[in-house]
């Protein structure tokens, strides 16, 4: 089994989405010299490792959570956001490759890309460009609001104030404990979206599926 490195990975969120280490990856790839250093367009031999379980349940802190619901081998919906890393909303909601709506404006795609890596994921099967409309019907699927500690990736991270709206997938936390997010993030000079690591500032909280 190969996997393919697109722009934006790294070697430990590809050990990570694999569940195995950055050294078993350098032992099984020997053309990696650097751990900092690998190429989008390059493949990685994984020796027969599966992306999360082969029965379809993510695992993503050592615990397995029986009824989450994913495609197999797909990931959870913040692995799926980490392969569209660095591409521009513009681009990506007309490519076909998740199921973007292709007719939301370039600078408000948030809730456009947070719900088709969940629709990819097999997280929901329906498809919202609102964040007030993607809030407000997960908590009426019983997703509920948990504090970071408790959060998996892939949650969802609603932020809402009176000037604005913004949604981001949680992807975990980071080597020091931090909560790390992605999303379509208005990162252009113009003001469009690109999909990028961040996009959680002020008040903002994260709902989980009901486990």
């Amino acid at each position: 089994m190969i996997h393919n490195i697109v722009r934006g990975d790294t070697l430990s969120d590809i050990a990570l989405l694999f569940q195995t280490t950055v050294e078993r990856l350098m032992s099984l790839n020997d053309q990696i010299q650097n751990r900092d250093l690998i190429f989008a367009g390059d493949t990685l031999r994984l020796d027969g490792l599966s992306e999360g379980r082969g029965d379809g349940r993510i695992d993503t802190d050592n615990r397995v959570d029986a009824d989450t619901r994913v495609d197999t081998g797909r990931g959870n919906a913040a692995d799926i956001a980490k392969r569209f890393l660095g591409r521009d909303a513009s681009d990506l909601k007309r490519s076909g490759e998740i199921p973007m709506n292709p007719n939301v404006p370039s600078d408000v795609c948030c809730a456009n890309f947070v719900t088709a890596c969940l629709q990819k994921a097999g997280a929901i099967d329906w498809h919202t460009d609102s964040v007030v409309n993607l809030r407000d019907r997960l908590i009426g699927e019983g997703w509920k609001r948990v504090d970071v500690s408790q959060a998996k990736p892939g949650d969802v991270v609603i932020m809402q104030n009176a000037r604005q709206s913004h949604t981001v997938l949680f992807a975990g936390l980071d080597a020091n404990g931090k909560p790390q997010f992605i999303g379509s993030n208005n990162r252009n000079a113009d003001g469009t979206q690109e999909i990028s690591w961040g996009g959680a500032s002020g008040d903002w909280y994260i709902l989980s599926r009901p486990r």
